[in-house]
């Protein structure tokens, strides 16, 4: 018995030390920045790199080495990407919780952006519905450069009757839009459903998507924004500066939250009785938000007749085809507010930080 127990503690030290060992391994880290005053070699493009946490101000542009397609993937010249809220959550590294994945203490991967536009420049020997010369679009980290080696699979073609930037500011915005509605709303014909922040780029997506299923689509944003929310087919638009939907006594099927603005029992007061919540945004904090609320709405869902829960999109080819048909048939029409140069990203996504982007934000590449 004696011999067990000291075995026992011998084990759960050693244990015990190899953990810390590879925590300190693992806060010592370095990324690939550590080397960036040697002279690339090969190859060059220029792109976004950042090597430590913090504001935009980290980040930079560099010359760093063009990439190569793998068998599977093609090389696409990107003429536009587009801005997303978790760019400048990996740029700060917060909620802080993200970094046991992202890297503890710098960043595991320098390079940032995901939403790209662009013309297939080589394929890989094995890739079979690309060649040279196709305008595609669709998400690759590193997508701030003016390449991206990408799999077959991430991208699809462009439609003629798109841009490159009206193209780029899809995949992320406009995929979590539709699996938000279509997967985990069950969104139906006839629905009634509210879009909490309309005039944002998911929300601006969710309006149209709403739309193309046949639901009536109140959306609400604020006063500046009412028009353009109209104009792309609400039903009804609630301005947030006059009135507080959550006191309205319309009861709604879905409400897609992209803001968080009010509790979950101020969403579920309207809400039907066997309606869905479902959050796709919300309050961000530097440690674990939004997952409180998350965590929060599937305990309530346990105990009420309404759904609640909180949402992830998953990037897939099929949804990319899905939203590149609803555009080339006029259903779906990007909204953009601002366009900035590959030099200017840090700008780029001070202002979409700051909360008051309609529509997307992109950014050209020369």
């Amino acid at each position: 018995m004696r011999v067990l127990k000291r075995v026992a503690w011998w084990s759960a030290g050693a244990i015990s030390l190899a953990l810390l060992a590879l925590l300190i391994a693992w806060w010592r880290s370095s990324n690939t920045c550590s080397d960036r005053g040697a002279a690339p070699q090969g190859n060059l493009m220029k792109a976004i790199v950042y090597c430590d946490y913090g504001s935009p101000d980290v980040l930079r542009l560099e010359n760093i080495e063009k990439p190569a397609p793998a068998d599977d993937q093609i090389l696409v010249r990107v003429r536009a990407a587009s801005v997303n809220p978790l760019d400048w959550h990996y740029i700060r590294g917060t909620p802080y919780v993200m970094r046991m994945e992202a890297g503890l203490r710098k960043p595991k991967v320098i390079r940032l952006g995901v939403d790209f536009a662009g013309t297939v420049e080589a394929v890989g020997r094995n890739v079979k519905q690309f060649r040279p010369g196709d305008d595609v679009f669709g998400a690759r980290t590193g997508a701030f450069a003016e390449y991206v080696s990408v799999r077959e699979d991430r991208a699809v073609l462009k439609p003629a009757n798109l841009t490159f930037e009206q193209a780029a500011s899809v995949p992320v915005a406009a995929v979590t839009a539709l699996q938000g509605l279509r997967d985990k709303g069950r969104v139906q014909p006839g629905q009634k459903v509210l879009i909490n922040g309309a005039s944002g780029g998911v929300g601006t997506f969710a309006v149209q998507i709403a739309k193309s299923f046949g639901a009536e689509v109140t959306g609400v944003c604020s006063t500046r924004n009412v028009a353009m929310v109209r104009s792309i087919g609400a039903d009804h638009v609630i301005d947030y500066t006059k009135e507080d939907f959550t006191e309205g006594a319309q009861r709604y099927d879905l409400i897609l939250d992209n803001v968080g603005n009010r509790s979950l029992l101020e969403n579920r007061r309207v809400l039907k009785p066997k309606g869905k919540y479902i959050m796709v945004g919300g309050p961000s904090g530097r440690w674990i938000d939004p997952l409180p609320r998350a965590l929060d709405a599937f305990l309530l869902s346990r105990f009420v007749s309404q759904d609640m829960t909180m949402f992830l999109a998953e990037l897939n080819k099929e949804d990319l085809t899905i939203l590149r048909d609803l555009m080339q048939a006029g259903k779906v029409t990007p909204v953009i507010d601002r366009r900035y140069r590959l030099s200017e990203v840090p700008e780029a996504i001070r202002y979409l930080e700051a909360g008051h982007a309609r529509g997307k934000v992109v950014v050209t590449v020369e």
